[in-house]
């Protein structure tokens, strides 16, 4: 009998430094055990130290390469990246909905490193009445869940509790706790509140972090891990990712994770297990 791919269907964007979109989700994908495919939503002009422009591609086109692979090959799994614009999400929101039983892994790309809007507020507001209630995990890190909130993330419970609205699971990432940094996931399933707590670690080469860590859950979650367990393995992945990607130079700012250290792992050739 014929294997099944554990497939990851990405929306998402292309940029030139291939650290960060669709570059960094199908590497963390791959090296997490699954398969990557994508429709691209946008073309991102960047280098290392700030980004020049975002060329959003035809929402039509979007759609349509979304369901020439969902409609024809399917997947277990779906991640979102850059949706540059209302019409974009109101589309992909569209073509989604058409497959309820797939599990949604959306990450509201919107805003940069230092908490600048990259999207409009008519975007904001698609991802949370046209996204988010479709999703299994939405994957904001502080400062999107900030201006998702509209306050700083401070009462974990409450604001976890907020951002979800009943409808998903919600991990937020990087919160200063103790000199260390902490992941909260609000489990919606099981209404449970979960810390991860890791080490900070010195470097400039985090450049596309939170996709690949989204990608890695996606990939988990794709090969049948419940979400406590496939957040969990994502963590383990990003923070080694991390660690060995310190170790690199990489342009004048800010570089990539280095995620292929699962080559040397238990991983290796298994992506048709």
């Amino acid at each position: 009998m014929k294997k099944q791919l554990n497939i990851v269907f990405l929306i998402a964007g292309s940029e030139p430094l291939g650290s960060a979109g669709m570059q960094a989700d199908i590497k963390a994908i791959t090296a997490c055990g699954g398969y990557a495919a994508c429709a691209l939503t946008a073309i991102v002009d960047e280098d290392t130290r700030h980004v020049k422009s975002i060329t959003p591609l035809p929402v039509d086109l979007i759609v349509s390469q979304t369901e020439s692979f969902l409609g024809d090959v399917g997947a277990q799994c779906v991640k979102t990246g850059v949706l540059p614009s209302e019409e974009i999400i109101c589309g992909v929101a569209r073509k989604l909905s058409e497959y309820p039983s797939v599990i949604k892994v959306i990450d509201p790309v919107i805003v940069n490193s230092v908490g600048e809007k990259l999207v409009a507020d008519d975007a904001i507001a698609a991802y949370r009445e046209l996204l988010f209630p479709q999703a299994t995990l939405i994957t904001p890190n502080h400062r999107e869940a900030s201006v998702l909130l509209g306050h700083p993330v401070k009462d974990i419970d409450r604001d976890l509790r907020t951002l979800s609205q009943g409808r998903c699971s919600v991990i937020v990432k990087s919160i200063e706790c103790d000199g260390m940094l902490c992941d909260y996931l609000y489990n919606k399933e099981t209404d449970q509140i979960t810390e991860f707590r890791k080490e900070k670690i010195q470097t400039n080469n985090v450049n596309g972090t939170g996709d690949s860590f989204a990608s890695a859950i996606a990939t988990y979650l794709a090969k049948g891990y419940d979400l406590n367990h496939a957040v969990a393995k994502g963590e383990e992945f990003i923070q080694r990712a991390i660690s060995l990607g310190a170790e690199y130079v990489f342009g004048h700012d800010f570089g990539p994770v280095h995620p292929c250290f699962m080559e040397d792992k238990e991983m290796h050739g298994r992506i048709y297990d």
